[in-house]
């Protein structure tokens, strides 16, 4: 072992200090530094090796190197002319030049064993069995997976010959053939079979050093084969479904490049797959914003977008969903249809809607939503005049909700089998209204049809018929649609002969017919036919309790009808709402919910209160009078029924203001029916 001193606690001197107190070789017998405190004196004394202050005091006849790193040349002849004949003395520039190596090996050596370390995880983490052998055939490389294939510890088998570790191996073989062995298949001594494939390994110079094999358990093999095989039939299955949808779908990655278009694609906006494939998303936009770059922003999916797209410039409606795997947003998938084709069906199907609409009654019970008082008592009523064939009058403002209870009549009734037509008297004009309601026969009048024409009372024979607005029937139709509810028979136009008919009739109006008989424009006699079943419906600004409930199924049936997908509304909303009178009831609420929606933007799932129009004061239809006992006195020119029905009037808007309008409290005060009051409070116009 060569002993050393250093002269100089420099930088220099602590660099070839730590250098050589690490190697075997070197003993180091001192440190000298005129410099008790010098970074290279205080590294000795931590590592326990003699200090001086002066390098003469360090010098004896056993010293075999000398490293001198103070750079001064007067110390260096002064050195070299004590030091003995067998000593070797190292000028600082030397010395660096050795540090520099050595670091440099350090360096080396430290990458190598990164580069080595990382080799080692990435064999060790695969799940398939790594095996490899030099030139001689002794095992050099057992990874993780062989030493749980093989059952055995690598320490015990690296340096060993691979015919101990499997005698029937392939390994040498393809040393010595130099060629490639693919899916071999292995049974080991404890009868695991395997699944391998051999690779020789070749230098530089095309020489065979040794071999390396991979393998998996042949279970494991099998089943990842087959997942393939499925993962391949359910990828061409998706591929045929793709491409024969006539919807066209467009896909991009995550980063809104194109990866997928169908025929149908193609077809609508004329570009093909070269010119969309690896192509931003927008590469098809012609007006209006990319839709798929839209969601890939937000992770959320936009319906019923309408766009220009193409060199055609198509008008298409969008749909645009994200692609979400272990939730990592993938991509998206886009639907687009075509507006014109859109507009075709729906022509087609407001045709078809023409042609059954008066064949059919579309709503039931459950369709007629609200759970106050107010609207519970007029179903009971519905639901028990369904169960008999008396006629019913409907009586209400308009958009209540009149002919939602028509046709709940009528598929409760034992007649939902058959035909429910549906006539708007006021929609009609009068010099047709007759021949439409009975029909007429051939050559009745210019421009008959050949042949006659049904009426719709015989179309309705055996069911129902909805006669809306019936306050607006002219004189002469009141007088014959009387003898159609007394006999039970028509007469055509033009005819003479009566046609009996089975019709249940539902009639509905929003005017006083009281009013109406007392002023001579409808019959009294009609009035009393009609009248045999009386449902009054109340008003939306009698019923805010119901407010909520109308809402969200009408925002629902919106929903169905825009291809929107909002979620409910807020009580800011409902609050708002309830402030308002509702003149024009459930239809101006399903009003002002649809432009609501309309405007809504594309991320906004719920209606709140900036959404509702800032309705103006609320306006009372009839405003509260003051609470008077004293009875009216005798007014020249008024009749005593008149004097009464005023007097009656103020009775009953008092018990209703003390009652905060509650119909049940109010009758039950009065001793009068629920039925009764409504019918008084209609009469009355409260």
């Amino acid at each position: 072992m060569q002993k050393v001193m250093i002269v100089g606690g420099g930088v220099g001197g602590t660099t070839v200090l730590k250098l050589l107190s690490e190697s075997e070789v070197f003993s180091m017998v001192c440190m000298a530094d005129t410099n008790g405190l010098a970074e290279g004196m205080l590294v000795a004394k931590e590592r326990r090796i003699p200090t001086v202050t002066s390098w003469s005091e360090g010098m004896n006849e056993d010293l075999d190197i000398i490293v001198d790193t103070t750079g001064d040349p007067s110390v260096y002849k002064e050195i070299k002319r004590e030091m003995g004949e067998k000593t070797i003395l190292i000028p600082g520039s030397v010395a660096l030049i050795m540090s520099k190596l050595f670091e440099e090996k350090n360096r080396l050596i430290n990458k190598l064993e990164n580069a080595s370390a990382k080799m080692d995880l990435i064999l060790n983490t695969t799940s398939e069995g790594m095996v490899v052998i030099d030139h001689d055939g002794l095992v050099v490389m057992f990874n993780d997976s062989a030493e749980r294939a093989a059952n055995a510890k690598r320490k015990d088998v690296i340096g060993r010959h691979i015919t101990d570790l499997v005698p029937s191996t392939g390994l040498l073989r393809v040393m010595e053939t130099n060629r490639k062995e693919v899916n071999q298949r292995i049974i080991l001594d404890n009868g695991l079979e395997l699944i391998a494939t051999r690779i020789p390994l070749v230098n530089a110079e095309k020489q065979v050093i040794g071999a390396f094999s991979m393998f998996r358990n042949k279970t494991e093999a099998v089943q990842l084969a087959e997942q393939i095989t499925d993962l391949k039939e359910i990828q061409t299955m998706l591929q045929a479904i793709i491409q024969s949808s006539d919807e066209a779908i467009s896909v991009v990655d995550e980063k809104g490049r194109g990866l997928l278009i169908n025929p149908a694609y193609t077809r609508i906006t004329g570009l093909t797959k070269t010119q969309v494939i690896g192509k931003p998303a927008s590469i098809d936009i012609y007006e209006g914003e990319s839709m798929h770059m839209k969601v890939l922003q937000t992770k959320k999916p936009v319906r019923g977008v309408n766009m220009r797209v193409g060199p055609k410039h198509k008008e298409v409606i969008v749909n645009v969903a994200p692609i979400i795997v272990d939730g990592h947003l993938k991509g998206s998938v886009g639907v687009i249809h075509d507006v014109s084709e859109i507009q075709n069906l729906t022509h087609e199907l407001n045709r078809a809607r023409q042609i059954i609409r008066t064949l059919q009654a579309k709503y039931s019970f459950d369709d007629i939503i609200g759970a106050s008082e107010e609207m519970k008592l007029p179903v009971e009523q519905a639901k028990l005049s369904a169960r008999t064939p008396a006629t019913v009058l409907l009586r209400g403002e308009s958009g209540t909700g009149k002919e939602l209870f028509a046709h709940a009549i009528h598929n409760a009734s034992d007649r939902k089998f058959n035909k429910f037509v549906r006539v708007n008297c006021a929609a009609i004009s009068e010099s047709l209204l007759e021949s439409e309601l009975f029909g007429y026969e051939e050559g009745a009048f210019t421009g008959a049809i050949r042949g006659g024409k049904v009426g719709f009372f015989e179309e309705a024979n055996q069911g129902s018929i909805f006669l809306d607005e019936i306050g607006e029937l002219p004189a002469n139709i009141q007088a014959k649609l009387l003898r159609v509810l007394q006999e039970r028979e028509i007469i055509r136009v033009g005819g003479t002969k009566p046609i009996a008919i089975n019709v249940r009739v539902i009639a509905a109006t929003n005017i006083n017919l009281e009013k109406a008989i007392r002023n001579g424009t409808f019959r009294e006699d009609l009035y009393f036919r009609l009248n045999r079943m009386p449902i009054f419906i109340a008003p939306l600004r009698k019923r805010k309790e119901d407010l909520r409930e109308l809402a969200e199924h009408l925002i629902h049936k919106i929903n169905q009808e825009y291809g929107r997908s909002i979620e409910g509304i807020t009580d800011a909303a409902i609050e708002k709402m309830q402030n308002y009178d509702w003149p024009g009831n459930v239809r101006e609420l399903e009003n002002i919910l649809g432009r609501a929606i309309i405007f809504m933007k594309l991320n906004e799932t719920t209606i709140d209160i900036q959404h509702i129009p800032d309705f103006i004061e609320t306006i009372s239809f009839k405003h509260d009078k003051e609470a008077t006992t004293k009875p009216p006195s005798y007014v020249s020119g008024k009749k005593l029924s008149e004097i009464i029905d005023q007097y009656e009037a103020e009775i009953i808007e008092q018990a209703v203001h003390t009652f905060n309008g509650n119909k049940t409290l109010t009758a039950k005060a009065l001793g009068i029916s629920v039925r009764n009051l409504y019918y008084k409070m209609e009469k009355l116009e409260l």
